[in-house]
């Protein structure tokens, strides 16, 4: 069996020796070492060079957001954060995640057996998926520049468009139940980042609502909705029982909660959320979104998969390109972190293209807006 080098990263000694406990239980890990704060992780790692690192974010001298930077900018190596359940150790996991870190685990109380049981399995999980993780030299997520936003225009109605009117303040008016295209988005492991590529590249006035479903428990999914809609044209919301659909708007599928759409007697399109089992482990599940869009023939329906652990969205996205759904697109295995649920589309022949994470937002681009 092959062993794995893991360095621990936190401020505390106590949490240090628990979370070095529960992964050294598993042969399969080997601490290779211990830093109390980030200036100690980036030495550790440029010395040691573990196949993984856990890192507390709030530490003193460097936190844990600056050492991930500097370790991905200088040394590449999968960090899985350490994150507290407040809302603001929420959002930081959010950036951790976007600035490069594989995934994140909420911090062991230490007081509850079955807590630390839960939290054990986890790690073990998550850091068989870390050490498997190929980083690439870590790259600024791409921006649009001002001529590759201007060739996104026309965004309006009547194909009239300008810089000015792409970097307008996002606002309800610009908000509308009606539309013909609906676009749907599944990933998890690897997604905040990629969504953020994604969701900031989508030009204001996108006359089409788009669906969202990131594998997260509660509190983090609103904290993601808040951080994408801080850095994108469109609205980002996270999703509430009963919303209407509407244009230049993006719904976050919230942690704990099946989100599906359906058509009322208005023939207005809302939200509906479910606690019904999980599906493939998952709530919410990407399948359960996908499938909820087949009965929606009407819409032009845009389907795509991104980075991520399993399978989730494969076989709802083969059933809507089997449905006539307009264009269905999996993340290239060239950007995911993990190629997971992009490869089981591919393999299933459920994905019409196959595109890197970069060139997602302008192919969904072209088609509402040909």
């Amino acid at each position: 069996m092959a062993q794995y080098n893991i360095l621990v990263v936190d401020d505390s000694v106590f949490m240090r020796k628990i979370i070095s406990d529960l992964i050294s239980d598993n042969p399969q890990y080997n601490i290779i070492g211990t830093a109390k704060n980030g200036q100690e992780a980036i030495d550790q790692v440029k010395l040691l060079r573990p196949d993984a690192v856990t890192m507390d974010v709030e530490m003193p001298v460097m936190n844990g957001l600056d050492a991930l930077q500097r370790i991905m900018a200088e040394q590449p190596t999968p960090v899985i954060m350490i994150s507290s359940l407040t809302e603001e150790g929420a959002a930081e996991t959010i950036k951790a995640l976007e600035w490069g870190a594989v995934d994140f685990i909420r911090k062991p109380s230490g007081s509850i057996s079955l807590d630390l049981y839960k939290v054990k399995q986890l790690l073990h999980e998550k850091l068989q998926m870390a050490v498997r993780t190929k980083l690439r030299s870590f790259q600024p997520i791409q921006q649009p520049t001002v001529a590759a936003r201007i060739n996104l225009a026309p965004l309006q109605v009547n194909k009239v468009s300008t810089l000015k009117q792409l970097d307008a303040k996002k606002t309800i008016t610009e908000c509308s139940p009606k539309f013909e295209h609906l676009i749907a988005i599944g990933t998890s492991t690897g997604g905040p980042r990629a969504l953020h590529q994604v969701i900031s590249n989508i030009p204001a006035g996108f006359p089409a609502p788009i669906l969202i479903v990131q594998h997260m428990p509660p509190n983090f999914t609103k904290s993601l909705a808040q951080r994408l809609n801080d850095i994108s044209q469109i609205q980002v919301v996270e999703a509430a029982e009963g919303d209407v659909l509407k244009t230049a708007t993006a719904y976050v599928a919230p942690g704990g909660w099946h989100m599906i759409v359906y058509k009322d007697f208005n023939h207005t399109y809302k939200i509906k959320l479910t606690k019904e089992d999980p599906r493939s482990g998952h709530r919410p599940s990407v399948d359960a979104l996908f499938e909820s869009l087949l009965g929606l023939n009407e819409l032009k329906r845009h389907i795509v998969l991104m980075t991520g652990m399993g399978s989730d969205g494969a076989r709802g996205m083969l059933s809507l390109r089997q449905s006539g759904a307009a264009t269905t697109i999996a993340e290239s295995e060239e950007t995911c972190v993990v190629y997971g649920m992009p490869r089981a589309a591919v393999e299933m022949q459920a994905a019409m293209h196959v595109l890197p994470q970069h060139g997602i937002a302008a192919r969904l681009t072209q088609c509402v807006l040909p």
